[in-house]
């Protein structure tokens, strides 16, 4: 069962520096990730339900299953990515994991 992995990260305080490293350094260190489907990250512009805006980005990154995603994520490259997101989330950020249906 495909499984993936959602990211979403709050509000960081300079939205113009995080989207910078973001796209120049986080994205291609996912891209390293063995065992990746695929992934796909977004930018929050507005909130459908006129609520605050909590989130700033998301991403979700696409496993064959939970085996992949856990080797993926034990891997160097998974660690490397892992790191750098301790790095640049912003307080509040959070990880899930999702079964696709």
């Amino acid at each position: 069962m495909t499984v993936k992995l959602v990211v979403l990260y709050t509000q960081p305080d300079d939205p113009n520096g995080f989207d910078e490293h973001y796209l120049g350094v986080h994205g291609p260190l996912v891209d390293s990730i063995p065992g990746l489907q695929r992934w796909e990250g977004a930018r929050f512009v507005a909130a459908a339900d006129r609520g605050e805006q909590t989130y700033h980005r998301m991403a979700e990154l696409y496993f064959d299953d939970q085996a992949s995603l856990q080797a993926a994520l034990g891997s160097d490259e998974g660690k490397s990515t892992a790191g750098d997101y301790g790095r640049i989330a912003p307080p509040g950020s959070r990880m899930f994991i999702a079964a696709v249906d």
